[in-house]
Protein backbone atom coordinates (compact mmCIF):
# COMPACT_ATOMS: atom_id res chain seq x y z
CA UNK A 1 0.00 0.00 0.00
CA UNK A 2 1.49 3.49 -1.04
CA UNK A 3 2.25 5.71 1.39
CA UNK A 4 0.79 8.08 -0.37
CA UNK A 5 -2.49 6.72 0.21
CA UNK A 6 -3.04 9.41 3.33
CA UNK A 7 -5.10 11.91 0.86
CA UNK A 8 -5.99 14.21 3.38
CA UNK A 9 -5.31 17.17 2.00
CA UNK A 10 -3.55 19.28 4.78
CA UNK A 11 -1.18 16.59 5.06
CA UNK A 12 -0.10 16.42 1.72
CA UNK A 13 0.06 20.15 1.61
CA UNK A 14 2.74 20.26 4.41
CA UNK A 15 4.63 17.39 3.19
CA UNK A 16 4.78 17.12 -0.26
CA UNK A 17 7.88 16.60 -2.21
CA UNK A 18 7.56 18.72 -4.76
CA UNK A 19 6.88 21.55 -2.44
CA UNK A 20 10.35 20.69 -0.69
CA UNK A 21 12.17 20.68 -3.91
CA UNK A 22 13.40 17.37 -3.52
CA UNK A 23 13.86 14.58 -6.70
CA UNK A 24 13.83 10.78 -5.67
CA UNK A 25 14.80 9.79 -9.06
CA UNK A 26 17.32 6.38 -9.25
CA UNK A 27 20.69 7.91 -8.22
CA UNK A 28 23.87 6.18 -9.70
CA UNK A 29 27.25 7.88 -9.30
CA UNK A 30 30.50 6.19 -9.08
CA UNK A 31 32.71 8.60 -6.79
CA UNK A 32 29.12 9.37 -4.49
CA UNK A 33 29.70 13.04 -4.21
CA UNK A 34 26.49 14.17 -4.25
CA UNK A 35 23.39 13.26 -3.23
CA UNK A 36 19.80 14.66 -2.97
CA UNK A 37 19.21 17.86 -0.40
CA UNK A 38 16.85 16.34 1.87
CA UNK A 39 15.26 18.60 5.09
CA UNK A 40 17.82 19.05 7.87
CA UNK A 41 17.56 20.22 11.40
CA UNK A 42 19.98 21.73 13.17
CA UNK A 43 20.66 18.67 15.88
CA UNK A 44 20.90 20.56 19.09
CA UNK A 45 24.21 22.01 20.53
CA UNK A 46 25.47 19.57 18.06
CA UNK A 47 27.59 21.34 15.21
CA UNK A 48 25.69 18.95 12.48
CA UNK A 49 22.82 19.40 10.47
CA UNK A 50 20.68 16.11 10.30
CA UNK A 51 18.48 14.35 7.85
CA UNK A 52 14.69 14.53 9.36
CA UNK A 53 14.82 10.38 8.38
CA UNK A 54 17.38 8.86 10.05
CA UNK A 55 18.07 4.65 8.70
CA UNK A 56 17.39 2.88 12.44
CA UNK A 57 19.76 -0.71 12.73
CA UNK A 58 16.65 -3.08 13.52
CA UNK A 59 14.41 -4.46 11.03
CA UNK A 60 16.31 -6.11 8.33
CA UNK A 61 19.32 -4.79 9.34
CA UNK A 62 19.39 -7.08 12.67
CA UNK A 63 16.59 -9.20 12.19
CA UNK A 64 17.08 -10.31 8.28
CA UNK A 65 14.93 -12.26 6.27
CA UNK A 66 16.69 -14.88 4.44
CA UNK A 67 15.74 -12.90 0.68
CA UNK A 68 17.55 -9.55 2.17
CA UNK A 69 20.89 -7.96 2.02
CA UNK A 70 21.02 -5.46 5.14
CA UNK A 71 24.15 -4.06 2.98
CA UNK A 72 21.81 -2.83 0.49
CA UNK A 73 19.60 -1.05 2.54
CA UNK A 74 22.27 0.79 3.95
CA UNK A 75 23.78 1.67 0.64
CA UNK A 76 20.42 2.43 -0.81
CA UNK A 77 19.70 4.95 2.29
CA UNK A 78 22.85 6.97 1.96
CA UNK A 79 22.77 7.57 -1.63
CA UNK A 80 19.15 8.87 -0.84
CA UNK A 81 20.58 11.41 1.70
CA UNK A 82 20.61 9.99 4.94
CA UNK A 83 22.96 11.08 6.89
CA UNK A 84 21.99 9.79 10.38
CA UNK A 85 22.92 6.09 11.11
CA UNK A 86 21.91 4.21 13.80
CA UNK A 87 23.43 0.46 15.51
CA UNK A 88 23.43 -1.10 18.56
CA UNK A 89 26.01 -3.58 20.55
CA UNK A 90 23.09 -5.34 20.78
CA UNK A 91 21.19 -5.59 17.75
CA UNK A 92 23.14 -8.82 16.35
CA UNK A 93 24.54 -8.59 13.31
CA UNK A 94 23.47 -4.93 12.59
CA UNK A 95 27.33 -3.59 13.33
CA UNK A 96 29.00 -5.94 11.22
CA UNK A 97 26.26 -5.36 8.17
CA UNK A 98 27.46 -1.53 8.91
CA UNK A 99 30.57 -2.50 8.06
CA UNK A 100 30.14 -4.14 4.68
CA UNK A 101 28.11 -1.23 3.88
CA UNK A 102 30.76 1.53 4.28
CA UNK A 103 33.30 -0.65 2.82
CA UNK A 104 31.52 -0.54 -0.76
CA UNK A 105 30.88 3.47 0.34
CA UNK A 106 34.49 4.11 0.60
CA UNK A 107 34.30 5.05 4.78
CA UNK A 108 36.68 2.98 6.41
CA UNK A 109 39.86 4.84 6.66
CA UNK A 110 42.73 2.99 5.60
CA UNK A 111 41.48 1.17 3.08
CA UNK A 112 41.96 1.99 -0.98
CA UNK A 113 39.44 5.16 -1.75
CA UNK A 114 38.95 6.31 1.72
CA UNK A 115 36.84 9.58 1.33
CA UNK A 116 37.04 11.32 4.60
CA UNK A 117 34.85 14.07 3.40
CA UNK A 118 32.37 11.73 2.60
CA UNK A 119 33.12 10.09 6.53
CA UNK A 120 32.77 14.04 7.37
CA UNK A 121 29.23 14.26 6.49
CA UNK A 122 27.34 11.72 8.15
CA UNK A 123 26.57 10.66 12.05
CA UNK A 124 26.84 7.09 12.80
CA UNK A 125 25.99 6.00 16.46
CA UNK A 126 26.25 2.76 18.54
CA UNK A 127 25.07 2.04 21.25
CA UNK A 128 26.21 -0.12 24.77
CA UNK A 129 24.13 -1.56 27.37
CA UNK A 130 27.04 -2.24 29.45
CA UNK A 131 26.73 0.16 32.68
CA UNK A 132 30.45 -0.45 34.01
CA UNK A 133 33.57 0.86 33.59
CA UNK A 134 35.17 -0.60 36.55
CA UNK A 135 34.21 -2.98 39.15
CA UNK A 136 31.07 -4.63 37.18
CA UNK A 137 28.81 -6.36 39.71
CA UNK A 138 25.20 -7.93 39.78
CA UNK A 139 22.54 -4.86 41.20
CA UNK A 140 19.13 -5.04 41.64
CA UNK A 141 17.31 -3.07 38.86
CA UNK A 142 20.55 -2.68 36.79
CA UNK A 143 20.49 -4.46 33.40
CA UNK A 144 23.72 -5.03 32.02
CA UNK A 145 24.68 -7.08 28.81
CA UNK A 146 26.23 -6.96 25.26
CA UNK A 147 26.09 -9.69 22.57
CA UNK A 148 29.99 -9.82 22.74
CA UNK A 149 32.06 -11.11 25.72
CA UNK A 150 30.19 -10.69 28.72
CA UNK A 151 31.04 -9.77 31.92
CA UNK A 152 33.11 -6.47 30.34
CA UNK A 153 32.90 -3.05 30.20
CA UNK A 154 31.52 0.29 28.48
CA UNK A 155 34.95 0.49 26.87
CA UNK A 156 34.76 -3.01 25.49
CA UNK A 157 31.98 -1.99 23.55
CA UNK A 158 32.94 1.33 22.09
CA UNK A 159 36.35 -0.76 20.55
CA UNK A 160 33.57 -3.53 19.20
CA UNK A 161 31.88 -0.95 17.53
CA UNK A 162 35.12 0.07 15.90
CA UNK A 163 36.36 -2.97 14.74
CA UNK A 164 32.72 -4.96 13.62
CA UNK A 165 31.99 -1.25 11.51
CA UNK A 166 35.49 0.10 10.31
CA UNK A 167 38.01 -3.18 11.58
CA UNK A 168 38.50 -7.22 11.23
CA UNK A 169 35.02 -7.62 13.35
CA UNK A 170 37.61 -9.24 15.79
CA UNK A 171 38.79 -6.80 18.29
CA UNK A 172 41.09 -4.46 15.96
CA UNK A 173 39.91 -1.25 14.10
CA UNK A 174 42.18 1.64 11.91
CA UNK A 175 44.09 4.28 13.77
CA UNK A 176 41.78 7.31 13.33
CA UNK A 177 38.48 5.17 13.32
CA UNK A 178 35.68 7.21 15.16
CA UNK A 179 32.04 6.66 16.33
CA UNK A 180 30.47 10.21 16.42
CA UNK A 181 27.78 9.38 18.98
CA UNK A 182 27.78 6.34 21.68
CA UNK A 183 24.43 6.30 23.80
CA UNK A 184 23.83 4.21 26.92
CA UNK A 185 21.55 1.90 25.54
CA UNK A 186 17.95 1.65 27.01
CA UNK A 187 18.19 3.12 30.60
CA UNK A 188 14.80 1.81 32.50
CA UNK A 189 15.58 2.12 36.42
CA UNK A 190 16.54 5.19 38.67
CA UNK A 191 19.21 2.54 40.00
CA UNK A 192 21.10 2.28 36.62
CA UNK A 193 21.44 6.04 36.63
CA UNK A 194 23.30 5.46 39.73
CA UNK A 195 25.41 3.13 38.43
CA UNK A 196 26.39 5.32 35.52
CA UNK A 197 27.08 8.03 37.13
CA UNK A 198 29.25 6.07 39.78
CA UNK A 199 32.82 7.90 40.33
CA UNK A 200 32.25 10.49 38.02
CA UNK A 201 33.13 13.20 40.36
CA UNK A 202 37.11 12.68 41.11
CA UNK A 203 37.33 10.16 39.29
CA UNK A 204 40.63 8.31 39.45
CA UNK A 205 42.21 4.75 38.85
CA UNK A 206 42.01 4.04 42.55
CA UNK A 207 38.21 3.35 42.19
CA UNK A 208 36.54 0.59 43.29
CA UNK A 209 33.39 1.09 40.99
CA UNK A 210 33.50 3.61 38.39
CA UNK A 211 30.37 4.03 36.01
CA UNK A 212 30.24 3.72 32.05
CA UNK A 213 29.91 7.26 31.87
CA UNK A 214 33.01 8.24 33.14
CA UNK A 215 34.88 5.86 30.71
CA UNK A 216 33.13 7.23 27.82
CA UNK A 217 34.04 10.75 29.01
CA UNK A 218 38.03 9.59 28.60
CA UNK A 219 37.07 7.93 24.95
CA UNK A 220 35.66 11.25 24.12
CA UNK A 221 38.16 13.61 25.75
CA UNK A 222 41.24 11.73 25.33
CA UNK A 223 41.53 11.90 29.08
CA UNK A 224 42.73 8.95 31.10
CA UNK A 225 40.74 9.91 34.48
CA UNK A 226 39.61 5.99 34.82
CA UNK A 227 43.36 4.26 34.41
CA UNK A 228 41.21 2.74 31.56
CA UNK A 229 42.39 4.64 28.48
CA UNK A 230 46.29 4.47 29.09
CA UNK A 231 46.57 5.54 24.97
CA UNK A 232 44.24 8.40 25.44
CA UNK A 233 42.56 7.44 22.47
CA UNK A 234 39.82 9.79 21.76
CA UNK A 235 37.39 7.16 19.58
CA UNK A 236 33.91 9.12 20.32
CA UNK A 237 32.80 12.52 19.59
CA UNK A 238 29.65 12.59 21.99
CA UNK A 239 27.82 10.72 24.59
CA UNK A 240 24.05 10.20 24.73
CA UNK A 241 21.68 7.60 26.33
CA UNK A 242 18.01 5.97 24.98
CA UNK A 243 15.17 4.95 26.64
CA UNK A 244 11.76 3.21 25.64
CA UNK A 245 10.31 3.21 28.82
CA UNK A 246 10.00 5.74 31.98
CA UNK A 247 9.90 9.30 31.22
CA UNK A 248 10.68 9.82 34.97
CA UNK A 249 13.95 7.99 34.66
CA UNK A 250 15.36 9.92 31.96
CA UNK A 251 14.27 13.20 33.32
CA UNK A 252 16.70 12.34 36.59
CA UNK A 253 19.25 11.11 34.04
CA UNK A 254 19.35 14.49 32.24
CA UNK A 255 18.84 16.62 35.80
CA UNK A 256 22.08 14.59 37.42
CA UNK A 257 24.07 15.47 34.61
CA UNK A 258 26.13 18.80 35.95
CA UNK A 259 29.63 17.58 33.84
CA UNK A 260 28.42 18.62 30.37
CA UNK A 261 28.52 14.78 29.49
CA UNK A 262 25.42 14.13 27.69
CA UNK A 263 24.83 15.75 23.84
CA UNK A 264 22.06 13.97 22.59
CA UNK A 265 18.77 11.46 23.43
CA UNK A 266 16.93 8.63 21.54
CA UNK A 267 13.52 8.66 23.02
CA UNK A 268 10.15 6.12 22.24
CA UNK A 269 7.76 8.95 20.40
CA UNK A 270 4.61 8.00 18.54
CA UNK A 271 1.07 9.16 18.11
CA UNK A 272 -0.26 6.75 21.07
CA UNK A 273 2.59 8.78 23.30
CA UNK A 274 -0.12 10.27 25.35
CA UNK A 275 -1.99 6.77 25.75
CA UNK A 276 0.55 6.43 28.25
CA UNK A 277 2.87 7.85 30.45
CA UNK A 278 4.08 10.31 27.26
CA UNK A 279 7.27 11.30 26.85
CA UNK A 280 6.47 14.71 24.82
CA UNK A 281 5.17 16.77 27.82
CA UNK A 282 7.93 15.01 30.02
CA UNK A 283 11.39 14.27 29.39
CA UNK A 284 11.82 15.85 25.67
CA UNK A 285 10.94 19.40 27.05
CA UNK A 286 13.95 18.94 29.24
CA UNK A 287 16.27 17.78 26.80
CA UNK A 288 15.24 20.22 24.58
CA UNK A 289 15.76 22.80 27.68
CA UNK A 290 19.56 21.49 27.70
CA UNK A 291 19.68 21.84 24.30
CA UNK A 292 20.29 18.02 23.96
CA UNK A 293 19.98 16.50 19.93
CA UNK A 294 16.83 14.65 20.04
CA UNK A 295 16.35 11.25 18.29
CA UNK A 296 12.96 9.85 17.97
CA UNK A 297 12.43 6.10 17.64
CA UNK A 298 9.51 3.58 18.30
CA UNK A 299 7.70 5.78 15.47
CA UNK A 300 5.29 2.93 13.92
CA UNK A 301 5.66 0.91 17.59
CA UNK A 302 8.31 -1.67 16.10
CA UNK A 303 5.62 -2.30 13.53
CA UNK A 304 2.60 -2.85 16.33
CA UNK A 305 1.01 0.19 14.57
CA UNK A 306 0.60 -3.01 11.67
CA UNK A 307 0.82 -6.56 11.35
CA UNK A 308 3.07 -7.19 14.24
CA UNK A 309 1.87 -8.12 17.80
CA UNK A 310 2.33 -5.36 20.69
CA UNK A 311 5.46 -7.70 21.60
CA UNK A 312 9.23 -7.12 21.17
CA UNK A 313 11.10 -8.60 17.95
CA UNK A 314 12.85 -11.82 18.14
CA UNK A 315 12.86 -13.10 14.86
CA UNK A 316 12.76 -12.03 11.02
CA UNK A 317 9.32 -13.18 10.28
CA UNK A 318 8.25 -10.52 12.62
CA UNK A 319 9.61 -7.54 10.70
CA UNK A 320 7.00 -5.79 8.57
CA UNK A 321 7.77 -5.56 5.30
CA UNK A 322 5.05 -3.72 4.15
CA UNK A 323 4.31 0.14 3.59
CA UNK A 324 1.20 1.06 5.77
CA UNK A 325 -2.30 -0.46 5.53
CA UNK A 326 -5.80 1.20 3.82
CA UNK A 327 -6.46 1.90 7.60
CA UNK A 328 -3.82 3.97 8.35
CA UNK A 329 -0.80 5.19 6.15
CA UNK A 330 2.82 5.77 7.26
CA UNK A 331 3.28 8.86 6.24
CA UNK A 332 0.97 10.77 9.38
CA UNK A 333 3.04 8.67 11.51
CA UNK A 334 6.11 9.77 11.14
CA UNK A 335 5.07 13.62 10.49
CA UNK A 336 3.58 13.30 13.35
CA UNK A 337 6.81 12.32 15.47
CA UNK A 338 8.19 14.82 13.16
CA UNK A 339 6.29 17.72 14.48
CA UNK A 340 6.51 17.18 18.07
CA UNK A 341 8.66 19.64 19.82
CA UNK A 342 11.98 19.28 20.61
CA UNK A 343 12.64 16.37 18.08
CA UNK A 344 15.38 16.41 15.13
CA UNK A 345 15.36 13.45 13.37
CA UNK A 346 13.51 10.39 13.46
CA UNK A 347 14.96 6.55 13.45
CA UNK A 348 13.09 4.07 11.45
CA UNK A 349 14.36 0.67 10.99
CA UNK A 350 13.45 -0.64 7.27
CA UNK A 351 12.15 -4.72 6.68
CA UNK A 352 12.12 -3.83 2.58
CA UNK A 353 13.45 -2.03 -0.02
CA UNK A 354 11.90 -1.74 -3.98
CA UNK A 355 12.17 -0.91 -7.29
CA UNK A 356 8.58 0.18 -7.21
CA UNK A 357 8.63 3.12 -5.32
CA UNK A 358 5.50 2.29 -3.98
CA UNK A 359 6.61 -0.90 -2.30
CA UNK A 360 9.88 0.81 -0.86
CA UNK A 361 9.25 1.40 2.77
CA UNK A 362 13.13 3.43 2.64
CA UNK A 363 11.66 5.68 0.03
CA UNK A 364 8.03 6.18 1.11
CA UNK A 365 9.48 6.84 4.45
CA UNK A 366 12.11 9.40 3.58
CA UNK A 367 9.56 11.45 1.82
CA UNK A 368 6.85 11.00 4.48
CA UNK A 369 9.57 12.51 6.96
CA UNK A 370 10.29 16.04 4.57
CA UNK A 371 8.43 17.89 7.03
CA UNK A 372 9.24 21.10 8.76
CA UNK A 373 8.53 20.89 12.92
CA UNK A 374 5.43 23.02 12.31
CA UNK A 375 4.18 21.37 9.85
CA UNK A 376 1.02 19.88 11.40
CA UNK A 377 -1.38 22.18 13.09
CA UNK A 378 -2.63 20.94 16.62
CA UNK A 379 -5.88 20.11 14.77
CA UNK A 380 -4.07 17.51 12.29
CA UNK A 381 -1.69 16.42 15.35
CA UNK A 382 -4.88 15.45 17.47
CA UNK A 383 -6.74 13.96 14.27
CA UNK A 384 -3.41 11.40 14.51
CA UNK A 385 -3.69 10.99 17.58
CA UNK A 386 -7.73 9.40 17.35
CA UNK A 387 -6.68 7.73 13.68
CA UNK A 388 -3.65 5.74 15.85
CA UNK A 389 -5.50 5.20 19.05
CA UNK A 390 -8.13 2.82 17.19
CA UNK A 391 -5.21 0.68 16.35
CA UNK A 392 -5.35 -2.07 19.22
CA UNK A 393 -7.32 -0.57 21.27
CA UNK A 394 -4.29 1.76 21.40
CA UNK A 395 -2.20 -0.30 23.24
CA UNK A 396 0.69 -0.71 20.86
CA UNK A 397 3.35 1.15 23.42
CA UNK A 398 4.47 -2.16 25.17
CA UNK A 399 8.05 -0.50 25.93
CA UNK A 400 6.12 2.54 27.39
CA UNK A 401 4.61 3.10 31.08
CA UNK A 402 1.22 2.33 30.53
CA UNK A 403 -0.47 4.92 32.60
CA UNK A 404 0.36 8.61 33.32
CA UNK A 405 -1.68 11.59 34.08
CA UNK A 406 -1.11 15.01 35.51
CA UNK A 407 0.57 14.60 39.07
CA UNK A 408 0.86 16.51 41.88
CA UNK A 409 4.62 18.67 42.80
CA UNK A 410 6.96 15.71 43.23
CA UNK A 411 8.55 15.97 46.82
CA UNK A 412 6.84 18.73 48.40
CA UNK A 413 8.59 20.05 51.56
CA UNK A 414 8.69 23.16 54.28
CA UNK A 415 10.26 24.58 56.70
CA UNK A 416 10.85 27.66 58.78
CA UNK A 417 13.29 30.27 58.94
CA UNK A 418 13.17 33.34 61.29
CA UNK A 419 15.20 36.03 60.46
CA UNK A 420 15.17 39.90 62.60
CA UNK A 421 11.90 38.39 64.40
CA UNK A 422 10.15 37.73 60.89
CA UNK A 423 8.89 34.48 60.22
CA UNK A 424 9.50 32.79 56.91
CA UNK A 425 7.85 29.81 55.37
CA UNK A 426 10.60 28.27 52.92
CA UNK A 427 8.56 25.68 49.83
CA UNK A 428 10.43 23.67 47.91
CA UNK A 429 9.13 20.63 45.47
CA UNK A 430 10.28 19.09 42.21
CA UNK A 431 8.88 18.77 38.88
CA UNK A 432 5.63 17.38 38.62
CA UNK A 433 4.65 15.05 35.78
CA UNK A 434 2.64 16.05 32.85
CA UNK A 435 -0.57 14.42 31.63
CA UNK A 436 -2.02 15.17 28.05
CA UNK A 437 -1.05 18.93 28.27
CA UNK A 438 2.18 20.45 29.32
CA UNK A 439 2.28 21.86 32.19
CA UNK A 440 2.10 25.41 33.24
CA UNK A 441 2.55 26.52 36.19
CA UNK A 442 2.44 25.89 40.17
CA UNK A 443 -0.20 27.52 42.58
CA UNK A 444 0.64 28.16 46.22
CA UNK A 445 -2.29 27.94 48.21
CA UNK A 446 -2.32 29.09 52.18
CA UNK A 447 -5.32 28.05 54.10
CA UNK A 448 -7.17 27.17 51.71
CA UNK A 449 -6.61 30.47 49.69
CA UNK A 450 -4.34 31.06 46.64
CA UNK A 451 -1.80 33.22 47.47
CA UNK A 452 0.83 33.25 44.51
CA UNK A 453 1.52 31.18 41.24
CA UNK A 454 5.19 30.23 40.12
CA UNK A 455 5.65 29.61 36.30
CA UNK A 456 6.62 25.93 35.28
CA UNK A 457 9.96 25.11 33.74
CA UNK A 458 11.57 22.23 32.57
CA UNK A 459 13.65 21.18 35.54
CA UNK A 460 17.44 20.85 34.23
CA UNK A 461 18.97 20.34 37.43
CA UNK A 462 18.87 18.82 40.77
CA UNK A 463 17.86 21.86 42.52
CA UNK A 464 14.44 22.61 43.66
CA UNK A 465 11.53 24.93 42.55
CA UNK A 466 11.40 27.24 45.21
CA UNK A 467 8.66 29.59 46.83
CA UNK A 468 8.90 31.99 50.16
CA UNK A 469 6.34 33.11 51.97
CA UNK A 470 5.78 35.60 54.84
CA UNK A 471 2.79 35.00 56.73
CA UNK A 472 3.01 38.01 58.98
CA UNK A 473 1.64 36.07 62.31
CA UNK A 474 2.95 33.08 64.44
CA UNK A 475 -0.54 31.30 63.90
CA UNK A 476 -0.73 28.04 62.37
CA UNK A 477 -1.11 27.26 58.83
CA UNK A 478 -1.52 25.01 55.82
CA UNK A 479 0.14 25.13 52.40
CA UNK A 480 -0.54 23.03 49.23
CA UNK A 481 1.57 23.27 45.80
CA UNK A 482 -1.07 22.93 42.92
CA UNK A 483 0.16 22.01 39.60
CA UNK A 484 -1.47 23.42 36.39
CA UNK A 485 -1.78 22.05 33.05
CA UNK A 486 -2.30 24.41 30.19
CA UNK A 487 -5.89 22.89 29.98
CA UNK A 488 -6.51 24.43 33.37
CA UNK A 489 -6.27 20.73 35.16
CA UNK A 490 -4.79 20.95 38.70
CA UNK A 491 -3.37 17.51 40.72
CA UNK A 492 -2.49 19.31 44.59
CA UNK A 493 -0.03 18.28 46.90
CA UNK A 494 -0.52 17.07 50.47
CA UNK A 495 -1.14 19.91 53.02
CA UNK A 496 2.07 21.08 54.26
CA UNK A 497 1.45 22.50 58.19
CA UNK A 498 2.93 24.86 60.59
CA UNK A 499 2.32 25.06 64.22
CA UNK A 500 1.64 28.60 65.84
CA UNK A 501 4.34 29.60 68.06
Amino acid sequence: MSDLSFNRRNFIKTSAIAAAGISFAPYISCTRQSRPDLIKRTFGKLDFDVTTFGLGGQASIQWTPPDVDPAKIIIKAFDLGVNYFDTSNVYGPSQSNYGRAFRSLDLVIGKTGYNEKLRQSIFLTSKTHLRWAKGIERREGVRDGTDGQYPNNAKYDVERSLSQIFGDGTGDYPEGAYLNMVLIHNLTTLQEVDVLYEGIENTNPDMEHIGALAVLRDLRDGSNLTGLNPDEKKLIRHIGFSGHYSSPVMMEMIKRDQYGLLDAMLVAINANDKLNFNMQHNVIPVATAKNMGIIAMKVFADGAMYTKDAEWTNTSDQVVRTVGSTELSSRPLIEYTLTTPGIHTAIIGIGHIDEDENQCQLKQNIQAAQITPDGLSDTERLEIEKLAGQVKDGKTNYFQISEGGLSAPVKPELSIEVKDGQRYVNLIWHSAYAGNNPVKSYEIWRDNEKISEVEHKPQTTTEPFTFTDQPGDKTSHNYKIVTVDASGQTAGSEELAIKSV
